[in-house]
């Protein structure tokens, strides 16, 4: 396959969490696009974690351009120069006050790869327990939930898990054989 050749390119909007490119592009039959856009976003991480009595830890908030509250893994940027498995350590514990010693790389993913430049990284975190506050950004506004896999196995299946990287590593690691969704018991207890 041939790849597209970069004739030139400018920024339309440039902040610290996204850049918006326009670019023009010369396809490998000769057609001139002379308006492509890029989003350019930095990496993130995503989390699988279970915690030492086998639920399966997940976190609500809002997303304003939804409209919605979404049920999702702990996740978040990794910052410049950090290692994905740091981070995902990092984000775990900050937006749950959770840790684990058992850490598996599950894959990256491209999150849009038509238009966006950023990968995300999936983790699992086994054994996970309690050891401090959520210690959250400003603009965030986390709940805990702990659920089954089979209830989460479930809430993907009826559409209740909205973003679309996060039912991929669910769905990921279920077919890796991370969980098994035998046995139902809470639906939805929020953490203490």
């Amino acid at each position: 396959m041939t790849p597209w050749k970069k004739l030139g390119s400018s920024y339309l909007v440039r902040r610290w969490w996204m850049n918006l490119r326009v670019d023009r592009v010369l396809l490998p039959n000769g057609i001139e696009l002379s308006e492509y856009h890029v989003l350019e976003h930095p990496d993130w991480v995503a989390v699988v974690c279970l915690t030492e009595d086998g639920k399966m830890l997940m976190v609500e908030q809002y997303r304003y351009a939804v409209d919605r509250v979404s049920l999702e893994m702990p996740a978040g940027v990794i910052d410049d120069g950090e290692d994905p498995l740091v981070a995902a350590k990092r984000e775990l514990l900050e937006e749950t006050g959770y840790e684990a010693d058992d850490w598996m790389f599950l894959g990256r993913c491209a999150q849009d790869p038509s238009r966006q430049t950023n990968f995300a990284y999936f983790y699992v975190a086994r054994n996970a327990r309690k050891v401090a506050e959520q210690t959250l950004d400003e603009s965030e506004q986390l709940t805990i939930r702990l659920y089954s896999p089979g209830d989460v196995l479930e809430m993907v299946t009826r559409g209740e898990v909205l973003h679309g990287l996060h039912v991929a590593g669910l769905l990921w690691a279920w077919r890796q054989g991370v969980f098994r969704p035998a046995g139902r018991s809470s639906s939805g207890d929020s953490a203490k």
